[in-house]
């Protein structure tokens, strides 16, 4: 009886990974939509190919380098992973004292699938920030550092226990983040300043006199799309994190988890659509979307213990931050085209602090040594890498090419030809 109840846990805590992982895989194409909708028409097929490339990129070297970083010798992938021994499984679970049904129980594989889609989630991120303006290659370049080394360092930090340099231990300080609003999209976010610090602005972008000029996406459907997608996919993603599902516990945490992912993407939707009715007198779409998104980040760190109403404000008090950071950055000139950096890293910062209200297990001095960990590590080993390529091969298309429009230059074909006059 009991091996029977081990295999049915074990084959749906797996398949509910494996289901998990295809959710935030599809993310890929909400992120490949909304900056397709938000950069202008003569930079949409180059903006595609880099998403493209990107998970293509992430898949490839966290298998054969990432995950071994990140979790030590249980990710050696690089001899394949061998055919699962079902008794000797069996009997690693029978003899731990939480029984059958106390810790998650999965494949390996499974878990390689569902972490790997995070780390291209990670490197998404960047995308968007320096878009319209970077080369191709040199974008690409730094995502073979990023999800290869950086992201798995950091990632080691924290979900994979090890100490930082061998100094100190986030976890026993009281860092928590469930499901990754600091580890994977405060990373990102601070990958993608980087980037855009040593790149410049968009030209035309910026006045002298300190004018912002509004630079309007080509396709807002397209950019609503993206966003449902997005939307979507991060049920898997927080959903996933709960590990398992095989229990009756662990089936409520999860219902609990994907009613306030859908309440905090709603909170914060509303909310930055009300704040840019006050500030611009206009009902400004791409403040809504990306006030969905914050909420969607915020609620990231800790999804499975706020009550719905909780995470419905939290959801918005993301919203809000977004719609202010987002002002803020363009008063810095910090030009983003899609407001990743503030969506992911701004309102990723906030997920973390928020945490220690509902979750007993951390602390407010853990969240914040954990963000400044994560976000130190990864700004300075990025920019390090940002530069290396801007000193080497050129970050930055030239001033003629960016006018063009980096689809021409990057890729030789245009998104909409027959929008172009002979």
């Amino acid at each position: 009886m009991e091996q029977n109840i081990f295999h049915l846990q074990y084959a749906m805590d797996t398949f509910y990974f494996l289901v998990c992982g295809a959710l935030v895989m599809w993310m890929a194409a909400g992120f490949s939509m909304l900056e397709a909708g938000l950069v202008r028409s003569k930079n949409t097929t180059e903006i595609l190919t880099k998403n493209v490339a990107l998970y293509s990129i992430s898949c490839i070297m966290y298998l054969v380098i990432g995950y071994n970083i990140m979790y030590g010798s249980a990710g050696a992938f690089l001899s394949g992973i061998e055919a699962i021994d079902a008794d000797a499984v069996l009997k690693d679970f029978a003899a731990r004292d939480d029984g059958f049904t106390g810790g998650a129980i999965y494949s390996t594989a499974s878990d390689f699938f569902f972490q790997v889609v995070f780390v291209a989630t990670a490197m998404s991120i960047v995308s968007g920030a320096v878009a319209e303006r970077m080369k191709l290659w040199a974008f690409l370049a730094f995502a073979v550092v990023l999800t290869g080394f950086i992201y798995p360092m950091e990632g080691s930090w924290t979900w994979g226990g090890n100490a930082v340099f061998g100094l100190y231990t986030l976890g026993d300080l009281g860092f928590s983040d469930f499901a990754g609003s600091g580890i994977v999209h405060m990373a990102g976010a601070a990958a993608a300043l980087a980037g855009v610090l040593l790149l410049g602005a968009r030209k035309g972008k910026y006045t002298a006199d300190g004018k912002v000029n509004a630079i309007p996406g080509a396709n807002l459907p397209l950019a609503t799309l993206g966003t449902f997608i997005l939307w979507m996919g991060w049920f898997g993603f927080n959903g996933g994190s709960v590990l398992k599902l095989g229990d009756i516990g662990n089936a409520h945490s999860v219902a609990m988890v994907f009613l306030n992912t859908n309440a905090a993407a709603a909170g914060g939707a509303v909310a930055a659509l009300i704040l840019a009715k006050i500030l611009f007198k206009k009902a400004d779409l791409t403040m809504a979307l990306n006030g969905a998104l914050a909420g969607l980040v915020a609620i990231t760190a800790e999804p499975s213990t706020p009550t719905p109403l909780l995470a419905t404000l939290f959801g918005a008090a993301g919203g809000i931050i977004v719609v202010l950071s987002i002002i803020g950055l363009d008063k810095l000139r910090i030009d983003d085209p899609v407001g990743a950096i503030s969506v992911h890293g701004v309102v990723g910062l906030f997920g973390l602090l928020i945490v220690p209200l509902t979750n007993t297990g951390a602390t407010f001095s853990g969240q914040l040594i954990g963000a400044a960990t994560i976000f130190g590590w990864v700004f300075v080993t990025s920019f390090i890498v940002w530069f290396a390529l801007k000193v080497t091969m050129g970050i930055r298309v030239s001033e003629e090419e960016e006018y063009e429009g980096v689809d021409k230059a990057d890729c030789g074909l245009e998104a909409y030809p027959e929008f172009t006059r002979n």
